[in-house]
């Protein structure tokens, strides 16, 4: 019988390109989830994985409706940006409004802020779940699930395994989201943004010994995670980097 796989996919805004590389590959050495679980970037990845489209088509999707390009000003009150343009291309492009639609079990995990604690989801409303993962605090503005105010899953937990444990034999966990220490910090922006970064390290080590197989590319901590200009590069690197590894499951 074989080895039922789950496969984590860490947060990384637009540095999720690289996780579509990393799934390709590994789909060519037959490797493909049973499970997924996602944060932030990779819950908007693993949305499209769930729903049984494969990752060069779900590069092209994002690609074409400049996916990535999500942010939008708005005024001043929970956060700096929205992210109702990436959650409407979602929509349009995912064709799923539902967990209960996707074709593979599929969790996804946010950080309640009312409660101080990260929440896994696996039923309700999609779209609403992914943008919740995916706002980081102070860039984006929370989402209201149930009354409480949830955030991007990587202030608790970035590499979301904790939901893969005991639901499969064997868990890959993709990390795209090392920290650059050399990068410059210009603007309230990139202050936002290393805060965060540096917050998700705290759990970096505990979360990835939890997995069984662990795939960070090499090269990935210099991209910046809100640059959309590189994304078929990022995809390459993810995909050249995983291609290479002797992965035995």
């Amino acid at each position: 019988m074989a080895a039922k796989i789950g496969i984590a996919l860490s947060g990384g805004g637009v540095k999720g390109f690289a996780h579509l590389g990393v799934l390709k590959a590994l789909a060519e050495k037959g490797i493909e989830a049973d499970v997924l679980a996602g944060v932030s970037a990779g819950a908007i990845v693993g949305s499209f994985i769930a729903a049984g489209k494969q990752p060069a088509e779900v590069m092209e999707l994002i690609n074409e409706s400049d996916f990535f390009d999500f942010a939008k000003l708005s005024i001043p009150d929970r956060g700096i940006f929205t992210l109702d343009n990436m959650t409407k291309n979602l929509e349009k492009s995912l064709g799923v409004k539902n967990f209960a639609d996707l074709k593979i079990p599929f969790y996804v995990g946010a950080a309640n802020i009312e409660k101080a604690r990260m929440e896994y989801f696996s039923k309700g409303d999609l779209i609403k779940i992914i943008q919740a993962s995916s706002s980081i605090p102070v860039l984006f503005s929370p989402v209201e699930i149930n009354g409480d105010l949830y955030v991007d899953g990587g202030l608790f937990e970035n590499l979301p395994v904790n939901p893969l444990l005991n639901r499969c034999d064997k868990i890959i966990a993709v990390n795209v989201m090392p920290v650059n220490l050399e990068e410059k910090i210009e603007s309230i922006t990139d202050i936002a943004v290393r805060t965060f970064q540096l917050k998700t390290l705290v759990k970096a080590m505990e979360l990835r010994k939890k997995a069984d197989i662990y795939i960070e590319p090499t090269g990935i901590a210099k991209y910046n995670i809100l640059n959309t200009k590189y994304s078929q590069e990022l995809f390459d690197l993810g995909y050249n980097y995983s291609k290479n590894l002797e992965i035995e499951i």
